[in-house]
Formats: structure tokens, sequence, C-alpha cells
């Protein structure tokens, strides 16, 4: 008994130690999972709440939160590979240097893309059932473009030029697809313009935060930002795939003429209609709203091209070129948010009015930034038309949506993203030709959105009295 007790007490003594030992063991795994735990949850916190974000208001369930997020990837990618292109094309030769490279780099990749850009939408019109692929392809080309680019800046070789017409491409490819996809992940009682807010948002939200990585990836070396890109594009190309199946699905669509009405349509194309049932023309309203909002994607290119050089040469008061472009593009950024908040709580309200109002008000901005030039109104006009062209284009949205029938909805979104593209090459175009007059080109400025201003109003009050055309009907 007393050995048993002896024995007993032996394996009490060891099986106590060997807790202790454990416990010991396990205090310190403890405290490494604790530790571990601290370090990851501010990762998995933040894409927990990005999720929650994205996936609210059902948009998870249709599909929209992915494509938020596969938008934000597009936005992130973009401003990596603008970074770098700047820092090479723009920053790093004197100012009549840069602007000749830069004139060398319109002409190389801007002239070919209007040339393309034509052929985008209706090439993508005849391929509604590889949208995700077609995604995914746009994201994959500039992956790859973004390593040509990286040794094109490394040995400083003419690849440069078409490989960023190649990204240029693909990424109005992936815009057009975008707007086309956009009206098939609607949630349930979930506005276009909400939907397309949301979209509009993340990209922009993602470019805010991607532009200071690739500034600071850029101070190791001019090649990392591309080396980001390349990440970044490679991850999308995997998110495309993860878009719901009914993304590819082309089931009641058709495609959209770019027309007031019938009667506007000429030739071949009038013969064209009677033949084929379902091709229909988008209706007045939705075509004076393209003009005024082309007006304003035009002005946009203008205003990017210009007082970049213009800022170079004679920045703002008290600041650098490099400080004075960054101020003037976070008042754009800024405005160009707020003004999508404002399009997602305005919802479908009177777009024709909110059309002409935000365009007059840009109009009134650009006069007075041309009559007392200073850097004050350079950067309230930036930020003004930010505001504009995003409450605009939302407002076409609600346009498209409302005017359009459905079986033409998804073509007439993407061909209508194919102009505004162009208009905005168009600008660009002009900024870079004229004189570094700081009047004279805000002036040229004010008499675009004049343009586009003067020849719509009268046709978008007249829609918004009448409160719209009548849905036509089936040819």
């Amino acid at each position: 008994m007393a050995a048993a007790r002896s024995s007993q007490s032996t394996t009490g003594l060891g099986g106590a130690g060997g807790r202790s030992r454990g416990g010991g063991s396990g205090r310190f795994g403890g405290s490494v999972r604790a530790v571990g735990r601290a370090l990851h949850l501010p990762v998995t916190g933040a894409a927990r709440g990005i999720r929650r974000a994205t996936h609210a208001h059902g948009a998870g369930e249709s599909g929209l939160g992915k494509l938020i997020e596969l938008h934000a990837v597009n936005g992130a990618g973009d401003v990596m590979i603008t970074v770098a292109l700047a820092s090479t094309v723009f920053f790093s030769v004197p100012t009549d240097e840069a602007r000749g490279r830069v004139a060398l780099y319109l002409a190389i990749t801007m002239a070919p893309f209007t040339v393309l850009a034509p052929v985008i939408g209706p090439l993508l019109d005849r391929l509604p059932h590889g949208r995700r692929a077609a995604m995914a392809g746009a994201m994959l080309a500039r992956a790859l473009l973004a390593l040509v680019i990286s040794g094109a800046v490394a040995s400083g070789s003419l690849e440069l030029y078409p490989a960023a017409l190649g990204v240029l491409v693909a990424s109005k490819a992936y815009g057009v697809v975008r707007s086309a996809v956009v009206p098939r992940l609607l949630p349930p009682h979930f506005s276009l313009v909400k939907a397309n807010s949301r979209v509009t948002l993340s990209g922009l939200l993602a470019t805010g935060v991607a532009a200071p990585i690739g500034a600071a990836l850029h101070t190791i070396g001019p090649g990392w930002p591309l080396y980001g890109a390349f990440v970044i594009f490679a991850a999308g190309t995997f998110l495309s795939f993860s878009l719901p199946p009914k993304v590819d699905s082309a089931k009641g669509e058709d495609v959209a003429l770019l027309a007031a009405d019938a009667q506007h349509l000429r030739g071949p194309r009038r013969d064209t209609v009677a033949r084929r049932p379902g091709l229909r023309t988008v209706g007045p309203a939705v075509t004076h709203a393209l003009a005024a909002n082309a007006a304003l994607r035009c002005l946009s290119g203008f205003l990017i091209f210009f007082l970049a050089f213009l800022l170079r040469e004679h920045p703002l008061t008290g600041e650098s070129a490099a400080v004075s472009l960054g101020i003037v593009g976070v008042a754009a950024g800024a405005g160009n948010a707020l003004g999508t908040a404002v399009g997602a709580w305005l919802k479908s309200r009177a777009p024709e009015v909110i059309i002409v109002t935000v365009v007059a008000i840009v109009l009134g901005a650009a006069i007075a930034a041309a009559l007392l030039f200073g850097a004050f109104l350079v950067t309230c006009l930036a930020a003004i038309a930010g505001f504009a062209q995003a409450l605009a284009k939302l407002s076409l949205d609600a346009l498209i949506q409302r005017d359009v029938p459905e079986l033409v909805r998804t073509s007439a979104f993407a061909r209508a993203e194919t102009l505004l593209q162009m208009a905005w090459v168009l600008g660009g175009a002009i900024g870079i030709v004229l004189p570094l007059n700081g009047v004279l080109g805000l002036t040229v400025g004010a008499t675009i959105v004049a343009a586009g201003w003067l020849t719509t109003v009268r046709g978008l009050l007249a829609s918004a009295h009448h409160g719209g055309p009548p849905r036509p009907k089936a040819i």
C-alpha cells in the first residue's frame, strides 16, 4: 500500500509537473497566437469592413459587390501606371521637352485610340456571352503591358508608347464592358444611379489610396509602381471570373442606336430599323444628355493636360509645381467623389434639370476663372468640374434607365461610354497644343462647356417639362 501510495504520489507529482510544463508551453503558444491575432486583426478587420460595405443592401447576393471590388482593383492598377508614366514622360525632363514628349505620347497613343474607340463598343456588343472573359482579358493585358513598360522605362526604349497605347485601349475596353455589366447586377429595388455611384466611388477611393503608395514605390525605383500594377491587375484577372454567370447572358438584349428618333436616321440605317425587330433608338433626352456629358468630359481632358503644363511652368503662389498639381488633382478628385455621393442621394430626380444646372455652374466657374485668373479660382474650377462630371454622368445613367428599353439598355451604356472617352481624348489634344496662357486656356475651356450647354439646354428642359418621351414600342 505504501508502495502504491508512493507510486500514486509520484504519478501525481509527475502529472502535475507535466501539466505545469504543458501549461507553460500552452501559455507561450497562447501568447504567440494572441500576438498573431493582434497583427492579423487590422488586415482581416479592414477586409471584413470593406466586404460589408460593398455587399450591403443586396449587392452581395446580386453580384454587384464583386463588381464594386473589381472596379476598385481597376482604379488602383490604373493609378500605379499613371504614376510611373507621369514620372517618365512628364516630370523627368524640362518643361519644353516634356511638352514634346507628351505631344508624342498623345500622337502615338491617343490618335490611334480615336480610331479604335468607335470600334470597341460595337465589337463588345458582338461578344455579350464573354463579358467576364473580356474584363479578365483587359486586366491580364494591362498586367503584362505593365511589365513591358517597366523594361522600356529602364532602357528608355520606344516600346513605352505602343505599350501605353495598349494599356489605354485595355482600360477603355474594361470601362465599356463595366458600363454594360452594371444593369445586369442590380439588386432588387436598387436604382441604376445608386449602383453606378457605388461602383464609381469605389474606384475613386482605391485611386486615392493607391496614388501615394505608387509615389512611395517610385522612390525605390521607376519600375516599382509598374510591378505593383502587375500584381494588382493579375489579381483583377482572377477576380473578373468571380462575377456571376448572368453577366455573360445576353438574354433579352439588342443593339442600341445613338440617334434621337427614327426620323433622324438616314440611308441604309433607316431601312435596317424597319427590317430588324427590336432595334430601337435611345430617345432625344438621352442624346441631349450625352452631348452635355461629352462637353464636360472634353473639359476634363482639356484641364488635365493644359493645367499640368501651366502649373509646372507657373505654379500656384508659394508652391512647387508638384504640390500645385497635387492640390488641383485632390480638388478635382474630392469634387468627383462629392458629385458621386450627391448623385446617389438625389437618385433619379429630374435628371435633365440636374444636367442643365451643373453644366451651367461649370460654365460660370470657367468664365470666372478666365476673367479673374488666379490660384484659388483654378482650384475651384477643378473641384466644380469634377463634381459636375460625376453628377451629370449619373443623371445620364438615370435617363438611360428611364427612357431606353431594357432590350437595348446594355448596348446603350456601352456605346455612350465609348463616345465619352472619345470626347476626353479630344479635350486632351486641345489642351496639349494651346499656348501656356492661363486666361486663353480657360477661355477655351469655357467655350467648350458653352457649346455643350447651348446646344442641349433647350432639348433637355423640353424633355423635363414633358416628363420624357414615351417608351418606344417594338418594331
